[in-house]
């Protein structure tokens, strides 16, 4: 809770798929440029480096969850439950 209040359903969610959307851009974009797994569109991964993403994508979630105040957009939106 932020200030003693309720926080709205709409904005965690919203914080939620933020995050998502944030983090599967800029972490799989950096693990396929790692990997030279890009394209003129954009970027594919497959075995490795697709393992590699997802197993990033929950340390974002669970790290900065529990050691960095909160995800980017759940700072932003002020959702994070104390």
């Amino acid at each position: 809770m932020t200030d003693g209040k309720q926080v709205a359903s709409w904005r965690i969610i919203l914080a939620f798929v933020l995050d998502l959307l944030t983090a599967f851009f800029l972490i799989g974009y950096v693990v396929a440029a790692m990997t030279g797994n890009t394209s003129d569109g954009g970027f594919s991964l497959n075995g490795g480096p697709a393992i590699i993403f997802f197993v990033l994508i929950i340390a974002y979630f669970i790290g900065m969850g529990r050691y960095g105040g909160g995800t980017i957009w759940q700072r932003i939106l002020k959702t994070k439950r104390r």
